[in-house]
C-alpha cells in the first residue's frame, strides 16, 4: 500500500471514526483535533455540532463552510430471547447492500461485531428467492445465545450501528476507498480550508463547521446556522458519480477526477445564482476544472443554512463519489484537493462588498 502522507492519515482518522446520526461524538473529536491548529476558537451548538471560527477581518462578513460529521448505519431497536438483534436502519439504505456486511455495535462496555442476516436462500421458494429482503426482515448476529449473553455484553437497545470497513488506497493511489465518505470528506475539505487560510490575508470570518443529524434531515445545519448567522453557505457533501457501467448522463453527470461539482438544483434547494456564478467566475480564473450538476432526489446542509434567518445565499460544492450509502465509497483525491483550492479562491475575494453584490443579484 501507498505509504500514508498526513492528507491520507486525516483521511483515515475522519472515515475510521464512527459516527451515526445522533452519535456523533467521537467524529466530533477527530475533525476538532485536526482543525483546532487553524482556529481562534471551537464551539458546540446544541445537538453537537462543531463550529471552528477563524477571524480574517474582524466584523467582516461571515463564511459558512460545513461538511456533516454523521455517516448513515443502524440503531439496535431490541433483542430477541436468542441473541439476535433487530435494527432501524438510520439514515437512507438501500437493502441490496446490506446483507452478509460486517457491523460494529458500540455500547458502553466497549464495541461488539455482528454480521447482517436474513433467512437463507436455500429453504426460500423458488419465489422467494427472485425478492429482495426487505430490511424489516433482517438481524444482527453477534453470536450471542440469548438476550442474557449480548445484554452482558453491553448491548442495549439505543446502541449505534456502523457499518465496517478499512481505509484503503487503490492501486491508482489517486483512488481511495472507505466508509463514510459521505460526509467526512466534506469535514476534511472544512478542515483543510481554513489550514490554507490561516498565514492569509483575507477580508471576512469563516465558520469550518462538522454539523450533526445531516442523514436524518439536515438539523444540526439549522442549528449551527442559526448560531453563527452566516452571510454565506457552503455545503461540501458527496454527489453521484455517474461514471460507472449502465449510468446514462441523462441520469448523473458527475466523473471522479473531473473537479468539484456545483449542485444547480437538488430537493432541498435551488442554489443561489449570484453565488453560483462567483464561484464559476473564480474557477474559470484558476484554472480549477468544475462540473455541474442537479440532483432532483437528494439534499445538503445548503437546504437548511439558506433558510436560516432572513435568509442566506447557499450552495453546495460536492465530490462525485461512486457506492454511497453503503459499507464502502470511493473518490478520486485530485477532487478533494481543487474543491479546497476553489474555496480558498472564493473566500478570499468574498469581502463585503462582494457578498452585498452577491445578495442582491
Amino acid at each position: 500500500m501507498a505509504k500514508m502522507d498526513e492528507t491520507l492519515l486525516m483521511l483515515k482518522d475522519l472515515t475510521d471514526a464512527k459516527g451515526v446520526a445522533g452519535n456523533e461524538r467521537e467524529v466530533r473529536e477527530v475533525m476538532k483535533k485536526y482543525i483546532e491548529p487553524y482556529a481562534d476558537e471551537i464551539t458546540t451548538d446544541g445537538l453537537g455540532s462543531l463550529i471552528a471560527k477563524k477571524v480574517g477581518k474582524q466584523g467582516g462578513p461571515k463564511i459558512m463552510v460545513a461538511g456533516h460529521l454523521d455517516e448513515v448505519g443502524f440503531m439496535v431497536t431490541q433483542i430477541d430471547d436468542k441473541g439476535f438483534l433487530r435494527f432501524q436502519a438510520v439514515g437512507g439504505w438501500w437493502s441490496q447492500v446490506m446483507l452478509a456486511q460486517r457491523v460494529t455495535i458500540v455500547t458502553k462496555k466497549g464495541e461488539v461485531t455482528g454480521i447482517i442476516g436474513s433467512k437463507p436462500p436455500h429453504i426460500l421458494s423458488a419465489e422467494g428467492r427472485k425478492k429482495s429482503v426487505e430490511i424489516k426482515d433482517m438481524f444482527i448476529d453477534i453470536g450471542a445465545s440469548s438476550r442474557e449473553e449480548a445484554t452482558e455484553w453491553g448491548v442495549q437497545p439505543g446502541d449505534m450501528v456502523v457499518p465496517y470497513f478499512e481505509f484503503t488506497v487503490m492501486n491508482n493511489e489517486k483512488m481511495l476507498l472507505a466508509k463514510a465518505w459521505d460526509n467526512r470528506i466534506g469535514c476534511a475539505i472544512a478542515i483543510e480550508v481554513l489550514k490554507q487560510l490561516k498565514n492569509v490575508e483575507h477580508p471576512n470570518i469563516v465558520f469550518g463547521v462538522g454539523t450533526v443529524q445531516e442523514e436524518v434531515g439536515t438539523r444540526g445545519a439549522k442549528t449551527s446556522a442559526t448560531k453563527i448567522e452566516p452571510d454565506i453557505g457552503f455545503a461540501l457533501d458527496v454527489g453521484i458519480a455517474g461514471d460507472t457501467p449502465g449510468i446514462t448522463e441523462k441520469e448523473a453527470l458527475g466523473k471522479m477526477g473531473k473537479g468539484p461539482q456545483i449542485i444547480l438544483y437538488d430537493h432541498s434547494l435551488v442554489s443561489h445564482k449570484g453565488l453560483r456564478d462567483f464561484i464559476t467566475d473564480t474557477a474559470d480564473e484558476f484554472n480549477i476544472p468544475y462540473q455541474f450538476d442537479a440532483i432532483p432526489g437528494g439534499g445538503t446542509d445548503a437546504g437548511s443554512i439558506h433558510m436560516t434567518n432572513n435568509g442566506v445565499p447557499s450552495i453546495a460544492v460536492t465530490i462525485a463519489t461512486r457506492y454511497i450509502h453503503s459499507h464502502a465509497a470511493m473518490l478520486h483525491r485530485d477532487d478533494f484537493e481543487n474543491t479546497v483550492k476553489l474555496l480558498v479562491e472564493v473566500i478570499k475575494r468574498l469581502d463585503r462588498e462582494t457578498v452585498d453584490k452577491i445578495t442582491f443579484e
